[in-house]
């Protein structure tokens, strides 16, 4: 068994849109891990977002990851010393759960030093998670798209992003947990919507990879953000200034932060929607790079 290793891990935007618990982008956001075995106890220390919120012993969820997945793999750690340096936005939509639960799975297969593949490392994430788009684009890098039979029967693929795509963000400074927006979701949906939605997730992967100029028809959706509206006014009142002007915005995940999908031309309008509705831009690469062990 290893003593000590260490994992980068990248924010991920879902959905895009219309893309709805499928597709999943990685960003350039990246929190950075480190696990050491320890005879017993465990304490986390935490640098960054979430120093103040965050539990820093064996109910944190890298922790609990780690050790469940350990014993399972038949390598049981008894004790941990875990450093998280946090970029990423805790609760913002920004993948911050899939990113615990993907560096937790990484860090136990380096510490156990098992065999274990991607495909099911991310399965199992899956189980943990729930939801394929953030862990896929997580573990994958890229432009990810997943689909599943059952929560423990996923695949995933990644796709390059097309060299001319810039994501901008804008986040807020209000916590929204995914339980919350997903209980606001409709038990069924008009056949119609249905129908929009499936016609612009496959538009968005082509958008995505080959055509810029299609993203403001690609990333519209009739599936959740409407119906999430209440959840988060300010930032859908953005989206929809976004989209009035001629650029691809959504909500990134469960939201609430902004996702703007734009070229270099469209950069500048896009900052200038969200300064003007109350949020802070940044423009962030796009990671082409999963998770990884430094």
């Amino acid at each position: 068994m290893s003593r000590v290793a260490t994992v980068s891990v990248p924010a991920t935007s879902a959905n895009l849109g219309p893309g709805f618990d499928s597709i999943g982008l990685a960003l350039d956001i990246r929190d950075s891990i480190t696990a050491r075995v320890v005879e017993s106890g465990v304490t986390v220390r935490i640098n960054g977002n979430g120093s103040d919120s965050l539990p820093t012993d064996a109910t944190h969820l890298i922790a609990q990851v780690i050790l469940e997945t350990a014993e399972d793999l038949g390598s049981p750690i008894d004790g941990l010393e875990i450093e998280c340096t946090n970029s990423i936005p805790q609760g913002r939509g920004l993948g911050s759960s899939a990113s615990a639960i993907i560096a937790g799975l990484v860090l136990a297969r380096a510490l156990t030093e098992s065999e274990m593949t991607d495909e099911e490392l991310l399965q199992r994430a899956n189980v943990f998670e729930g939801h394929a788009d953030n862990i896929s684009a997580c573990l994958l890098g890229g432009l990810t798209v997943a689909w599943w039979n059952e929560i423990d029967d996923v695949e995933a693929i990644s796709l390059a992003v097309h060299r001319d795509v810039v994501a901008i963000i804008g986040v807020p400074n209000a916590e929204l947990s995914t339980e919350k927006a997903r209980g606001l979701l409709p038990a069924q949906l008009p056949y119609a919507d249905a129908v929009f939605n499936a016609s612009r997730t496959a538009l968005l992967v082509a958008a995505m990879t080959s055509d810029p100029s299609l993203l403001l028809d690609a990333t519209d959706d009739r599936l959740h953000q409407d119906y999430r509206r209440v959840a988060y006014p300010e930032s859908m009142a953005i989206v929809d200034a976004l989209r009035a002007a001629g650029i691809a915005g959504a909500i990134s995940g469960a939201g609430p932060t902004v996702l703007a999908l734009t070229t270099a031309e469209g950069v500048e309008l896009a900052s200038q929607i969200m300064r003007d509705g109350g949020f802070d831009p940044g423009q962030v690469g796009i990671s082409a790079t999963g998770a990884f062990v430094s």
